[in-house]
């Protein structure tokens, strides 16, 4: 598979994972500088129904899923041309060792947008440092990962 054919399939693979189309999270940037991920609020993401703040959960959740992208980015730029059945086996491996999430503010807004960005990687471990801000900028959550890439 040719870099420029990767976003579609990574976009498509993404949409295919039932966690991610429940929280509703579609892929909107994929390269070698940055990762993003969106979505839309939804009552069922609450998780103080008093205040109408997304549920801690999902903001970690979408923390990891975003910087996992990141790492799945990262790797596949050391690669080059790969055969699809490689590329399947080589996502297959790739995992979350470790993330930390730091909470900045209530989860307000009618879309978020995540962010990551590579802080460091190798041919084993990715590190990145992930962001989720609102439609108005404001900065919510963010977290910093680490994953299995090779």
């Amino acid at each position: 598979m040719h870099a420029d054919q990767l976003l579609p399939f990574i976009a498509d693979t993404f949409d295919q994972m039932p966690f991610n189309r429940l929280l509703g999270l579609k892929v909107t940037r994929f390269d070698e500088q940055q990762a993003e991920v969106r979505f839309d609020w939804a009552g069922q993401l609450v998780g103080n129904p008093v205040q109408q703040i997304l549920h801690g959960g999902v903001i970690a959740s979408v923390l990891d899923v975003v910087g996992g992208l990141m790492a799945v980015s990262s790797a596949l730029s050391r690669l080059g041309d790969i055969a699809d059945a490689e590329l399947a086996e080589k996502l297959g491996k790739m995992s979350t060792i470790d993330i930390r999430t730091d909470y900045l503010r209530p989860g307000r807004g009618q879309q978020f947008i995540a962010t990551a960005q590579v802080i460091r990687t190798g041919n084993k471990v990715c590190v990145c440092r992930m962001e989720l801000h609102n439609e108005q900028g404001i900065h919510i959550a963010l977290g910093t990962g680490t994953y299995l890439v090779g």
